[in-house]
């Protein structure tokens, strides 16, 4: 498919995200409003030199100048005025439903209560809903690389929202924080009636994915790219169709794969993983979600039917209800006949 005509047909698919992380949507013209809006002096002089900042060796790399930007959210509204932004965003490219990660813990460590972050972030999605027609779900995270009892603590300060909420998920830095640490705390999640998903085999090896599979029940991974290490594990997430949130852009600039070019995701599509399009930290990667889409159709070479799937893919993971999905299944189907 021509760019141009590739464009038209992806933004024309209605989409699901379900790996988006809404910290990681904080541009660096919203960051520099936010500083001056709270008097705070950022640690880049300028919007470039910020963007300029984002080249990233690796998983940590990232991290680092991430949490540090989130420094200059500090009321409901900067929350708002953030979720907004990326909801604008989400509707020009197609998607009709997405299911937002939002880290607590980065927050309140802060000194930033949670009913800030919640009610800035919710009242943004139900504002947004109206205005764009995207549904949504919440999916509070937690922190891997801080402790148990903190996730624990952090769920307990969750619990009085969690009709808002479709799940709990696990992320930040892999390395030497496997999912088996978090095993109680998704257990009480589970008991409270939430679904689980969770960061795996990113930067982490293949066991994670299993960890997460066995021990904290998740119902999808994110990421999940290393899965391809380990052969009894891909016949495994086919036979379940185990959804996988691939995010290509970052994967890329986090130098998961050194190329778009070298990514799996045709690969893990073509032995039928359930495998879709997200853009995780878009800001800091260099694309939303048609970025990523257009970046994998030219790289990698797909079809129109290799899109379409990776679509369908999305809707069929989504925490959507039956009669919805078959609504937008239907719509992806008539538009890729």
């Amino acid at each position: 498919m021509r760019d141009q005509v590739a464009a038209e047909f992806i933004r024309k698919l209605p989409k699901a995200e379900l790996h988006l992380h809404i910290e990681g949507t904080l541009e660096p013209e919203l960051t520099f409003e936010l500083a001056k809006k709270h008097g705070v002096t950022p640690k880049y002089p300028t919007v470039a030199a910020l963007r300029a900042a984002y080249d990233f060796s690796d998983l940590q790399s990232f991290l680092d100048l991430y949490y540090a930007g989130a420094d200059v959210l500090r009321d409901a509204d900067d929350f708002h005025a953030l979720t907004m932004a990326y909801l604008r965003r989400a509707h020009a490219d197609g998607v009709v439903h997405t299911e937002i990660f939002f880290d607590p813990q980065t927050h309140t460590a802060r000194g930033i209560a949670l009913a800030t972050v919640f009610d800035g972030i919710h009242r943004a999605l139900v504002e947004g809903g109206r205005e764009f027609g995207i549904s949504w779900r919440m999916i509070p995270n937690f922190l891997r690389h801080l402790s148990a009892d903190d996730a624990m603590r952090t769920l307990e300060e969750l619990l009085p929202y969690k009709q808002h909420f479709a799940a709990v998920g696990l992320d930040s830095s892999e390395r030497g924080h496997p999912p088996s640490k978090f095993a109680a705390v998704f257990e009480r999640a589970r008991r409270e009636g939430l679904f689980t998903v969770a960061h795996a085999g990113e930067e982490g090896p293949p066991e994670y994915i299993i960890e997460a599979l066995d021990l904290l029940k998740v119902s999808r991974i994110d990421h999940g790219v290393r899965c391809e290490e380990d052969e009894a594990l891909i016949e495994r997430l086919v036979r379940e169709q185990v959804p996988l949130t691939v995010c290509p852009l970052s994967n890329v600039k986090l130098c998961v794969y050194q190329r778009i070019e070298e990514h799996n995701l045709k690969r893990l599509l073509a032995r039928g993983l359930k495998v879709m399009v997200n853009s995780d930290d878009p800001s800091y990667f260099g694309g939303y979600v048609l970025d990523n889409y257009l970046a994998v159709q030219r790289g990698l070479g797909l079809s129109k039917a290799d899109i379409a799937q990776l679509a369908r893919n999305s809707i069929e993971a989504s925490f959507l209800d039956a009669a919805t999905k078959r609504r937008w299944l239907a719509q992806i189907d008539a538009l890729a006949a």
